[in-house]
C-alpha cells in the first residue's frame, strides 16, 4: 500500500512537472497590436508619446561618441575607467577571466585602491567560467563585486531571469552602452576568427544619470544594498526636460520584465516599427521575432517601408538561434522585408535605425529572451546626427553581407530544416 501511494505521488509530481515544462515552450507570447494612429517619428509628440507609454523621462546627451568594434570600444572604457575621481559602476553578461578581463580587472583595482567607489554587477550564468577569485585583487582594494541571480536553491525559479545588461557609468557623468561584453570574443577573437562585430556609445550628460539608476536596480538585486551615496548623482547634472526635435532628445529605457510578461523594450520596440514611415534598418545577432512581431514588420513592409535586416551568416556562436531564425525567413521575404546575413565574421551589433531619425542601441536583441526573460537597457534617441552615423556602419556592414533571397530559402538543406523543427522547443528561450 505504502509503495503504491508513494508511485502515485511520483507519477503526479511528474505530470505537473511536465505540464510546467509544456508552458514554458510553448505558452503563446503577447500579442502586441497598436490600433490607434501614430504621430509622425519626426514630432515631439510621438517622442512624448513613446516616452510616456515605457514611462522614462526625456533626457539630453550632452555629447557622445559611437564606438565601432572592440579596439575602440574597450580603449575608451578603460581610458574612462583610468580617470574616473569618485565612481565606477560596471555591470555585464560577459565578464571573463581573459586577457581583456584582465585588463579591466587591473584598472578597477586601481582606482578601488586610490579610493574610487567601485562596484561591479556580474550575470552568473553569462559569466559562469569565471570563478569569484578572479575578483580577489578587487574586493582587497575596497571595490565591491555582486553576482546577479548566483545559483542558489531559492533562485531557481528565477533561474530564467539574467541581467543581459552592458553598461559602464564613470562619476555619474560619463556612460557607455550597448551590447559588447568583456572577453576574448570582442578582443581577439575566438577559434581562428576575427573578432566580433560590435557597436558600443559612450554618452556624457544628464543621461549618465538614467545609466546610473539602471546600475543601481541590479546592484540592490544582487546586495540588498540601496545605494545612496551623495557622489552618485553628481548635482552639475541638473538640467531641462528638452522639448525640441533635433536637441538630442534620448529616453534610457531598463527592461525587466514583469509577472504579466509585457517589458519596456518589446513596447519601445513595437512602437518605433509601428510608427516608421520611410525606413528601418535592424542590427541583431539573435534575430528570431515572434508573430505579433513579424506581423509589424510585414505590416511596415506592406506600406512601403523599406526594411533591412542584418544578421550573422555561418559564423554565429548560436548555430541553433540561426537555424530556428532562418525558419521564419520565407514569411518575411515573400512580405518584402530584405535579410542580409554577415559574412565575414560573428556580428552582434544591436541595433534599430527608424526613418533616418530614430536610433536604439543597446543590450537587447531580436528575440523572446531579451522581449520577455532578461534583464535589458537601451538608449533610445531622436537625432539625425545620431541616426546618420550609425547608417554609416550599417551601410559598411550591408556590403559584407549577402543578401538572402526567397528561392534560395526554399531550397535550403533537408538537414537544416530538421534542425530548425528541433530548434522550435528552445525558441522560447532563445
Amino acid at each position: 500500500m505504502v509503495f503504491s501511494y508513494f508511485n502515485v505521488v511520483a507519477v503526479v509530481a511528474i505530470g505537473i512537472l511536465a505540464a510546467l515544462m509544456f508552458v514554458v515552450l510553448f505558452e503563446p507570447g503577447l500579442t502586441y497590436r497598436i490600433r490607434a494612429p501614430l504621430p509622425s517619428t519626426d514630432s515631439v509628440e510621438f517622442f512624448r508619446l513613446v516616452g510616456e507609454v515605457v514611462d522614462e523621462p526625456a533626457l539630453e546627451v550632452a555629447d557622445y561618441d559611437v564606438l565601432t568594434d572592440g579596439t575602440a570600444f574597450y580603449s575608451a572604457e578603460l581610458d574612462a575607467i583610468r580617470h574616473a575621481q569618485t565612481t565606477v559602476h560596471l555591470e555585464a553578461f560577459i565578464f571573463h577571466a581573459t586577457p581583456i578581463g584582465g585588463r579591466f580587472l587591473a584598472a578597477l583595482t586601481e582606482r578601488a585602491a586610490a579610493g574610487v567607489k567601485v562596484r561591479v554587477v556580474v550575470d552568473a550564468v553569462g559569466s559562469m567560467l569565471t570563478p569569484d577569485r578572479f575578483f580577489d585583487a578587487l574586493r582587497t582594494a575596497g571595490g565591491e563585486v555582486a553576482w546577479y541571480q548566483p545559483f542558489r536553491w531559492y533562485t531557481l525559479k528565477r533561474l530564467n531571469n539574467r541581467t543581459h545588461r552592458e553598461l559602464l557609468v564613470i562619476d555619474g557623468k560619463t556612460g557607455f552602452i550597448g551590447g559588447a561584453g568583456i572577453g576574448t570574443a570582442w578582443a581577439e577573437g575566438q577559434h581562428g576568427q576575427r573578432p566580433w562585430r560590435d557597436t558600443m556609445v559612450r554618452l556624457d550628460g544628464p543621461i549618465a544619470a538614467a545609466l546610473q539608476t539602471v546600475f543601481i536596480e541590479n546592484w540592490l538585486e544582487g546586495t540588498g544594498e540601496i545605494l545612496t551615496d551623495h557622489v552618485i548623482f553628481p548635482t552639475d547634472n541638473t538640467y531641462q526636460p528638452p522639448t525640441v526635435v533635433g536637441h538630442r532628445l534620448s529616453l534610457v529605457v531598463a527592461s525587466t520584465p514583469s509577472a504579466g510578461r509585457a517589458t519596456r523594450a518589446r513596447i519601445l520596440f513595437q512602437l518605433l516599427v509601428a510608427a516608421a514611415r520611410t525606413s528601418i534598418c535592424i542590427n541583431s545577432p539573435y534575430f528570431l521575432p515572434d508573430r505579433a512581431m513579424r506581423r509589424e514588420l510585414l505590416h511596415a513592409a506592406g506600406r512601403g517601408v523599406k526594411v533591412t535586416v542584418i544578421v550573422p551568416g555561418k559564423y554565429n556562436n548560436h548555430p541553433m538561434a540561426r537555424r530556428a531564425s532562418r525558419r521564419h525567413y520565407g514569411e518575411l521575404l515573400s512580405g518584402g522585408v530584405a535579410i542580409h546575413e554577415y559574412e565575414p565574421g560573428m556580428i552582434h551589433a544591436k541595433i534599430l535605425i527608424v526613418d533616418k531619425l530614430w536610433s536604439v542601441i543597446g543590450s537587447t536583441n531580436f528575440d523572446n529572451r531579451s522581449f520577455g526573460l532578461n534583464d535589458e537597457v537601451n538608449l533610445a534617441v531622436l537625432d539625425h546626427e545620431m541616426a546618420a552615423r550609425l547608417a554609416i556602419d550599417f551601410e559598411r556592414d550591408l556590403q559584407l553581407s549577402r543578401r538572402i533571397h526567397f528561392n534560395e530559402w526554399e531550397r535550403r538543406p533537408l538537414t537544416e530544416r530538421l534542425l530548425a523543427i528541433a530548434g522550435m522547443l528552445l525558441e522560447r528561450q532563445e
